[in-house]
């Protein structure tokens, strides 16, 4: 689950990390009001749960309380990749202005099985874009989980990255602060970008970023109840009420899988045969490792719902999963949803055989390997499109 912008701020002051004074208004005429109490100088934020905010219009500078208001109007309702903006984040300007921009961040290396820090002096940009342009700009630690952040490790970073000595105390209290929230949260990732030295010469967070671990929200009731449901789109909605994780992507291909690792497989693999015909995969969907044919009628179900989709890959690997459930599910679906949308069928493990002379009559396309598999998905799309 992600956090908006103004809710990961939040969080990260509670635990010592300082960011501007600010609030939220969902009209100009609330804009104009918290604009007017923070002395008018002031930066309007869409609050939306996608990247890219700035460079389509959703963030500006206010000199006073009435361009507050003008402002808000302008970017409240307007749509960035898809996603309206219903709020906006009124925060004081930085003080004296911003002399420098950095990258902070907390999350999981799951290579070394524990979390990481991560910084880098380019702030403000794509931490993706200054990897693959300057990757000798990013410095990393490790953290002990039962240790915590170490002196050692925030002055590391602090001196790679040239900051001020004046600062390297501060610099570890945020560290050690964007930890602390990083682990009473259950998050995957806290982030600062930009974290700014400011013109008078202090470590200010302007922006936040905060995604949590959705399988530690039974322990997070505060925190399930900030879920921005509008945000969602109806499918991804359905799947979560349904226990499904479901990501619509840009593809045409839908991909229904059991497991996360074999599902990001699979897109791999639909993506390497699929590059040269302008194929790629339309979703991440996992349908989990004990669905039931219900389950697996709505996954169909919300792939379908997808109009760009032209093919759909079915892989499934029977382990807790059976594959006559599987089966079953598909032929529940296809019952529901009338469709002409080819599909590829790889059932292996638990019940394979059964589920596939279950499927049988439904003259669909099976494959034996994975490769087999997405290249004759590809192939369908290809001939659909």
């Amino acid at each position: 689950m992600n956090l908006h912008e103004y809710q990961a701020k939040r969080l990260f002051a509670e635990h010592g990390v300082p960011i501007p004074n600010g609030d939220v208004a969902s009209t100009p005429a609330e804009a104009r009001e918290i604009a007017r109490e923070l002395g008018g100088k002031v930066v309007v934020k869409s609050q939306v749960l996608i990247g890219g905010r700035g460079k389509a219009g959703g963030i500006k500078l206010a000199n006073n309380a009435d361009e507050a208001e003008a402002v808000a109007s302008q970017i409240l309702g307007m749509s960035i990749k898809g996603f309206q903006v219903n709020k906006v984040l009124i925060d004081q300007q930085s003080p004296g202005g911003i002399d420098q921009e950095i990258y902070l961040a907390v999350l999981i290396d799951r290579a070394k099985r524990r979390p990481m820090v991560m910084a880098s002096a380019e702030g403000g940009m794509d931490i993706e874009e200054v990897n693959e342009r300057s990757p000798e700009k990013i410095f990393r630690v490790y953290i002990e989980p039962a240790l915590g952040v170490r002196g050692y490790q925030t002055t590391y970073l602090a001196s790679a990255m040239d900051l001020p000595r004046e600062l390297w105390r501060d610099f570890h209290k945020i560290v050690a602060g964007l930890y602390s929230c990083f682990k009473a949260n259950d998050a995957s990732l806290t982030e600062i970008n930009p974290l700014v030295i400011t013109g008078t010469g202090k470590l200010m967070a302007l922006d936040g970023k905060m995604s949590i671990d959705d399988n530690g929200l039974y322990r997070q009731p505060k925190l399930a109840e900030m879920r921005d449901v509008d945000e969602e789109t109806a499918a991804e909605k359905e799947a979560r009420l349904n226990g499904i994780n479901f990501i619509q992507l840009d593809g045409n291909i839908g991909c229904m899988v059991n497991g996360a690792g074999l599902a990001m497989a699979t897109m791999d693999v639909v993506k390497k045969f699929g590059e040269a015909y302008n194929c790629a995969p339309a979703n991440f969907l996992d349908i989990g490792g004990g669905a039931k044919a219900e389950q697996v009628a709505t996954a169909l179900r919300l792939i379908l719902s997808d109009k760009s989709v032209k093919a759909v890959l079915i892989n499934i690997f029977g382990g807790i999963t059976r594959g006559d459930e599987v089966a079953k599910g598909i032929i529940e679906a296809l019952a529901q949803v009338q469709t002409d949308v080819p599909m590829v069928v790889r059932l292996a493990g638990t019940n394979a055989a059964e589920g596939m002379a279950i499927l049988a009559d439904s003259e669909m396309e099976t494959a034996v390997t994975l490769s087999d598999a997405a290249q004759k998905a590809v192939a369908a799309a290809k001939g659909a499109m």
